[in-house]
């Protein structure tokens, strides 16, 4: 407990004003707030998350004057985290024996999917066989660059490929969603009562969940603890039927535009040139993604009883906020689709390293070394 109560008092005293980049990031959000604005008057799939990611991502290739620091991601994942624990009814208890056949298929497309992707990076992408591998996993993007790293792999072009994995497929999937199954996820998706309509009890199941989410997810290691540990608890209140409590639309609207601007800032301080190629290769990669989700959805499909819609949400390789978000939109199963992405992450990172010094037992080293890599892109130097 004492390592949880120094990160906590290490996040806070990040927030002082001679450490905290308050205008810069006030204009983020503002930029993001314009962007949400706009996709939901065009009424664009998840307005107040894409709207947002899109704007900031154009502004941090332009060199904009904004920041999202890392530290105001946990409040709002810890949001995210409780409304999609409150998806865990008593119901879903009594279905689990029908996921068996959609988790046999997962581990089936994470195997498929990514070794297709490594081919990609190596063959096309022109990367080094260590930073490929690390960087075609589909998921677990902090865990695959330490890994990476220590293997010898470009940790930077690592970072770079699973940022622009998340952006793209996040940007890119509730249009393929829309045109496959034909259902609309602009305009206003069903994310719990108004504010002002919301009793005082679910904003107080809010700080409690969320607050023992974190020590929870912190104590056992959970990786995206203030995601996951959240949602964890959230999950165990609700399946035991002890709330039924729904945190309020605006609340969850609000963490959607933090998510959108973090996720959007991440490729602050890169040159724009390496920006625009990794976006360009990992667009390719993308779209190997999407056909692979889609036909693995439709093949699954005829062996379980899950329909197209959930399983695409289930198997695609975006973020688990996000694609979460998604579900929600669509009116689909949430914590099926949750609980697939959680499964998705835990089975790159258990078998990535493994597999790797299983087939390639000479390769490894201490970080990601200096110069340039093969395909071009400036290393980084460790820390």
């Amino acid at each position: 407990m004492r390592s949880f109560w120094q990160e906590m008092r290490g996040g806070f005293a990040a927030l002082r004003p001679e450490h905290f980049p308050y205008a810069r990031f006030i204009a983020a959000l503002i930029l993001g707030f314009i962007g949400g604005a706009i996709f939901n008057a065009l009424t664009l799939p998840l307005p107040w998350m894409l709207g947002p990611m899109t704007f900031c991502t154009i502004a941090a290739i332009l060199r904009a004057p904004i920041a999202a620091p890392t530290v105001v991601r946990p409040p709002m994942s810890a949001v995210i985290g409780v409304m999609l624990g409150a998806a865990f009814t008593p119901a879903i208890l009594t279905n689990l024996l029908d996921w068996v056949p959609t988790i046999i298929g997962l581990a089936f497309f994470v195997a498929v999917s990514g070794s297709a992707c490594v081919l990609y990076f190596r063959k096309i992408g022109r990367m080094d066989m260590t930073t490929a591998y690390f960087a075609g996993m589909p998921g677990g993007l902090v865990e695959m660059v330490v890994v990476g790293e220590q293997r010898g792999g470009d940790g930077r072009t690592i970072a770079l490929v699973h940022s622009a994995r998340i952006l793209l497929v996040v940007m890119t999937l509730p249009f393929l969603v829309e045109l496959v199954e034909g259902v609309s996820l602009g305009g206003r998706a069903d994310m719990g009562p108004s504010v002002t309509e919301a009793p005082l009890t679910a904003e107080l199941w809010i700080i409690g969940c969320g607050l023992a989410g974190a020590v929870f997810g912190h104590l056992l290691r959970l990786p995206a603890k203030y995601l996951l540990g959240p949602m964890l608890v959230s999950a165990f209140v609700h399946a035991a039927g002890i709330t039924d409590f729904k945190p309020p639309a605006e609340i969850v609207q609000g963490a959607q535009i933090v998510l959108g601007v973090t996720i959007g800032c991440r490729f602050l301080g890169t040159p724009p040139q390496v920006i625009l190629r990794i976006l360009a290769l990992s667009f390719g990669s993308t779209m190997i993604l999407l056909v692979m989700t889609l036909g693995f959805a439709v093949i699954v499909s005829r062996f379980s009883a899950f329909e197209v819609l959930p399983l695409m949400l289930a198997y695609s390789p975006g973020g688990l906020a996000e694609m979460s978000l998604v579900a929600i939109a669509v009116h689909t199963e949430v914590a099926f689709v949750a609980a697939h992405h959680i499964i998705r992450i835990l089975f790159v990172m258990l078998s990535a390293g493994p597999t790797f010094a299983l087939l390639y037992p000479k390769r490894g080293g201490k970080g990601g070394g200096k110069g340039v890599g093969k395909g071009g892109i400036p290393r980084m130097r460790d820390g």
